[in-house]
């Protein structure tokens, strides 16, 4: 079903320019007062995302077709957004998995645990649980779960949430500069994302930053 989705998603962001009008400051996107730094030469895509959230596994097709042919010259990187404690674990499984390479292969797997499969994931035994199920090397998951480096970079995730003022998720931000999100570009009724609007938002606000 999902790569039905993505497909049919491609196929819209192939049209996305058509018949499109300026982003709207206010509501196609916010800017960030004041930019943050960002680092690299590239512009920079930040997604700020939880796993718990309905919203973000809805947007996973979209984001991955975006992705696929995301303009060049952009850097992308998502962001475990943490808003209070209870979403540090899963904040460290991510960043566990990426420390231990198995994030290409686990992140879409740990939406189907939680979405499709009833897994809570909320605590680090359900996490440990659920790994030894998904074959990895659990000395090094555990060890990388506990280690001051995925520590680091879960207390650096919070930060960002608060720097750039995350209102909830999922929600992208462009070089710094700007916020925008699927929930921003919904279609006449709230019946959906308007995934055309979205990406030609996207991309142009990459476009700015030339």
């Amino acid at each position: 079903m999902k790569r039905l989705i993505a497909l049919a998603v491609t196929l819209m962001i192939s049209t996305s320019a058509l018949g499109q009008s300026a982003p709207v400051a206010g509501k196609d996107y916010r800017a960030i007062n004041p930019a943050q730094p960002v680092s690299g030469n590239q512009i920079e895509v930040l997604e700020f995302f939880s796993y718990a959230c309905p919203h973000c596994d809805e947007f996973e097709p979209l984001l991955n077709s975006w992705l696929a042919s995301k303009p060049e010259g952009v850097s992308f990187r998502h962001v475990p957004a943490i808003f209070n404690k209870r979403m540090i674990p899963q904040a460290k499984l991510y960043y566990a998995l990426e420390e231990t390479g198995n994030l290409s292969r686990l992140h879409p797997k740990v939406y189907d645990a939680i979405h499709r499969k009833g897994k809570r994931l909320a605590d680090r035994d359900e996490i440990m649980d659920w790994a030894s199920a998904q074959d990895i090397d659990m000395k090094k998951f555990e060890a990388a779960y506990d280690s001051f480096s995925v520590g680091n970079k879960t207390q650096r995730a919070m930060q960002l949430a608060r720097n750039y003022r995350i209102p909830g998720t999922p929600y992208l931000i462009v070089n710094g500069k700007y916020l925008t999100g699927p929930g921003m570009m919904l279609k006449s009724g709230g019946r959906g994302v308007d995934a055309q609007r979205f990406v030609y938002v996207l991309n142009t606000l990459i476009e700015m930053e030339r």
